[in-house]
């Protein structure tokens, strides 16, 4: 089973909100992330041809960002990959029969303030904090930014995952809607005249 065969499956079990795919976390991409009013749920995706060799490195880019992580894997990997992840990762497995839960995803307490605002531009992190008075952070760059959210007691983790989840949904809403208005002014245009090949002269 492929990472297409694996989404196909997966998709529609994420009714509530929206969901990205291959949102950039950390230092790698979150296969697909899932965000709603409430939360934001990380899916790590193991196709049959996948090996288990970059977990160490997405794991820890996902338990700072998202409140539940999710591996969604091919039965080969369930015996390599379970010793590698903490109990409260979740685990489908996928097969032709569809998906199977081999354990639920619980809620994540190791979310850090900065990994959560690297998932916007810097101007939308600038944005939050000087509605919220921190007028010194306009001219900092993004590197300052996120050491500045990892020392300060200023910015609740609340209020900033509520703000993130807000920017990334209303980013896609914007996207839709230019996706739209786009694809109405296309079909508004007059059809092309398809032009005739000329006919030979014999």
């Amino acid at each position: 089973m492929n990472d297409p065969e694996i989404r196909a499956l997966l998709y529609p079990l994420l009714q509530s909100g929206m969901y990205v795919d291959e949102l950039p976390t950390g230092t790698t991409r979150a296969d697909v992330v899932h965000i709603t009013e409430h939360f934001m749920h990380g899916y790590e995706l193991k196709g049959d041809a996948d090996t288990l060799q970059r977990v160490a490195k997405q794991l820890p880019c996902y338990s700072q960002a998202y409140d539940f992580v999710t591996f969604v894997i091919t039965e080969k990997h369930v015996l390599k990959l379970v010793p590698l992840l903490p109990e409260w990762v979740g685990i489908l497995v996928a097969s032709a029969d569809g998906l199977q839960l081999h354990r639920p995803a619980l809620y994540n307490a190791t979310v850090e303030r900065p990994a959560v605002a690297a998932l916007l531009r810097l101007e939308e992190i600038k944005q939050f904090l000087l509605a919220r008075g921190l007028a010194g952070v306009s001219t900092l760059r993004r590197r300052e930014v996120l050491s500045f959210l990892r020392t300060t007691q200023l910015v609740p983790l609340s209020e900033l995952a509520k703000h993130v989840r807000e920017r990334l949904m209303g980013r896609m809403e914007e996207r839709l809607a230019f996706r739209a208005e786009r694809k109405a002014e296309r079909e508004k245009r007059p059809a092309r005249k398809s032009r005739r090949p000329k006919k030979r002269k014999r």
